[in-house]
């Protein structure tokens, strides 16, 4: 089998893509910090090269004798980072990443953006590939930071032949979330008997779908082609009744007025104050954030799960794990 550098190996897409990539046969190299925490991936036999994505020294260095090469780190989270940091993970080190894939001429890769560099849509007529960028107004870093490294792939792709094609995945959900990331909303919605949910919602996807995707894109993805890996859409109403239904929990929810959540939001952006809610998180959360996974659907041959079966998954994981 070819060999396959990873980077962001310990995060819960890329370990999830690690164990699977495993299961396939293939040989697999990671790139994670020295001081990464390697629990999630810890069972599974892989060289391990501990180095900094935003170092072109390091990223040439494990990028030695790979043919295929799937960047999956970055920063995601949405509160209490600069722009400058940001911009130096998630874009200047996918400049470093694309350079070095150059320099050693892989056969391909992927790079992990997300969905929301593609405008949404609503259900009625989700947001697909041939959408553009449109969430400006959310003045999000991490959106932002992750359109300007995705257009800079689609760049060499044109300009320099990079074998590079990019997956957008939508909110994942599933076991293995060892953090948690995205898992931080399933295990909100179980830690209260009076449940407040925003007026939005969003497409949500099985991590073994995304990793499914990936790995499909490796092997029937078109080159320079973007796609989006978007299971269901949900308000999140129907996301917490989902929940509600997959635990068994008594509970009350109470949607939040949208006007609210933005005034909120409004008040946590002001100089001096430190919180989770920002402007940017509230416009987010009250957004019609749906999409379509039709494209790879149909050039992928991916087959999406029930969200509730994701649900399952990542409650049965907690559960087992001890985090509920």
């Amino acid at each position: 089998m070819k060999k396959v550098l990873i980077t962001g190996a310990n995060g819960f897409l890329g370990s999830n893509l690690t164990r699977e990539l495993y299961r396939m046969g293939y040989d697999i190299k990671i790139m994670v910090r020295p001081a990464a925490d390697l629990k999630g991936i810890a069972d599974i036999p892989c060289e391990v090269f501990f180095g900094h994505i935003d170092s072109m020294e390091h990223v040439l260095e494990a990028m030695k004798g790979c043919d295929i090469v799937i960047h999956a780190a970055c920063i995601t989270e949405q509160w209490g980072v600069s722009f400058a940091e940001y911009e130096k993970i998630n874009f200047t080190a996918t400049q470093h990443i694309t350079a070095a894939c150059l320099a050693h001429q892989v056969k391909q890769f992927i790079y992990v953006s997300t969905a929301n560099t593609i405008g949404p849509g609503d259900k009625q007529h989700p947001g697909n590939e041939l959408n553009g960028f449109t969430l400006f107004n959310a003045n999000s870093g991490y959106i932002n930071s992750k359109y300007l490294a995705q257009q800079y792939v689609l760049e060499q792709v044109a300009a320099k032949q990079l074998p590079g094609i990019v997956v957008n995945p939508t909110f994942m959900i599933g076991p293995n979330d060892v953090k948690p990331s995205s898992g931080k909303l399933i295990l909100y919605g179980l830690k209260h008997r009076l449940l407040f949910y925003p007026p939005g919602g969003k497409n949500f996807v099985h991590i073994k779908d995304v990793c499914r995707g990936i790995i499909n894109a490796i092997e029937k993805g078109k080159t320079g082609d973007c796609y989006l890996l978007a299971g269901q859409n949900l308000s999140y109403g129907e996301f917490f009744r989902l929940l509600k239904k997959v635990s068994g929990k008594r509970q009350l929810l109470i949607p939040i007025p949208k006007f609210l959540l933005k005034f909120a939001g409004m008040i946590g952006s002001l100089p001096g104050i430190s919180g989770k809610l920002n402007y940017s998180t509230a416009y987010m959360l009250c957004l019609d954030n749906y999409y379509s996974g039709k494209k790879s659907e149909r050039e992928l041959q991916l087959h999406y799960t029930p969200v509730e079966n994701a649900i399952s998954g990542a409650f049965t994981w907690f559960k087992e794990n001890n985090y509920i």
